[in-house]
C-alpha cells in the first residue's frame, strides 16, 4: 500500500493505474474505488462478480462473449496479432453498488485475458481498445528491466556495499534511459539510421530497438582510443569581458550594489588595502 500512496500523492487522479494478476485483491479495488482514481488490472480465473444481478464466475460470463471487436496489435517481434474483444458491465460481491467493466480478450493463449476496469465511455468499441491498448503497454516494464540486466550484465558485476549495488544501478539506469531518449526524440534523425546500421542486424532492426541501439553504441564507443572527450562539444569562450574579470585584472575585488535605483560599487585593493 505504501507505493500505491507514493503514486497517488504524485500523480493525479486521471491517471490510469494499470496492474497485474498479483494486484488482484479486495483491498486494492477497495483503495482505488474509495480514492476515485482509474484502473485497469487483470483479474484472476477464480473470481466471482455479479452479472445481471446474480453471482457468478467470471470465466462463466467471459465465456459468453467472444469478441465483438477487433484489434490487430504487433509484439515485439514484429508479429500481428489478431485480438477480439469485449466490454461486459459487472460488479464486484465485497461492492455491489460500484459498476465496473470486465474486457475480455481473445489472441494471446487458448484462454481470454480478463480486465477489470472503472473507466466509462458511451462508445463501447473505442472503450475495448483503450483498455485493452493500456494494459498492453504495460508489458513493456518487465521488458525495459530486462534489457538493463542482459544488456549491461547487471547479474555478473561484483559489488561490496549496497550503496555499490545502487550506484551501479543508477548508471544502467541513466545509460537505459539515454537509449530509450534516442529512439523516441531522433526517431527519423540520420544519427539513429546510422546507429542501426552499426547494430549489424541480420534480420532486420525489431520493434523493440534497444537491444539493437545498445549494441551500436557499444561498437562505436569501442573504436575510440581516446575516451568520450571527442564527442563532447567544445565551450566556446565568450569574448565579451564581464565586470569580475575587469577587477580581477586589476587585482582588487568590486561589489556592486543596487540602492535606490542607483548602481554604486565599492572596490578594495588585494595589496595596500586602501579603499579606492
Amino acid at each position: 500500500m505504501a507505493r500505491l500512496q507514493s503514486l497517488s500523492e504524485n500523480f493525479s487522479p486521471e491517471c490510469v493505474r494499470t496492474l497485474d494478476r498479483g494486484f488482484d485483491a479486495n483491498d486494492y479495488y477497495r483503495y482505488f474505488l474509495k480514492r476515485g482514481e482509474r484502473f485497469v488490472i487483470r483479474a484472476k480465473k477464480n473470481r466471482n462478480v455479479i452479472y445481471n444481478g446474480k453471482a457468478c464466475s467470471i470465466m462463466d460470463v467471459a465465456l459468453k462473449y467472444k469478441g465483438a471487436y477487433r484489434m490487430d496489435f504487433k509484439d515485439k517481434n514484429g508479429r500481428c496479432v489478431q485480438c477480439e474483444m469485449s466490454c461486459i458491465p459487472v460488479r464486484l460481491c465485497v461492492f455491489p453498488d460500484k459498476e465496473l467493466v470486465l474486457t475480455v480478450v481473445y489472441g494471446f493463449g487458448e484462454e481470454p485475458m480478463l480486465l477489470l476496469s472503472d473507466l466509462k465511455m458511451q462508445e463501447k468499441k473505442r472503450l475495448c481498445h483503450i483498455i485493452a491498448k493500456v494494459y498492453l503497454l504495460r508489458w513493456r516494464t518487465p521488458e525495459y528491466f530486462k534489457f538493463k540486466e542482459q544488456q549491461f550484465e547487471l547479474e555478473d558485476l561484483r559489488a561490496m556495499s549496497l550503496q555499490s549495488i545502487r550506484s551501479l544501478d543508477f548508471f544502467t539506469t541513466l545509460a537505459a534511459e539515454y537509449i530509450s531518449l534516442i529512439s523516441s526524440i531522433h526517431r527519423e534523425s540520420i544519427f539513429l539510421k546510422e546507429l542501426k546500421e552499426c547494430s549489424k542486424r541480420i534480420y532486420g532492426v525489431p520493434k523493440f530497438i534497444y537491444y539493437a541501439l545498445g549494441y551500436a553504441i557499444n561498437q562505436v564507443l569501442g573504436m575510440s582510443r581516446t575516451g568520450i572527450q571527442g564527442f563532447l562539444t567544445k565551450k566556446v569562450k565568450s569574448q565579451q569581458m564581464n565586470l569580475f574579470e575587469h577587477f580581477k585584472d586589476r587585482g582588487c575585488r568590486g561589489i556592486c550594489i543596487l540602492k535606490m535605483g542607483k548602481l554604486k560599487t565599492k572596490g578594495y585593493c588585494y595589496y595596500s588595502r586602501a579603499r579606492i
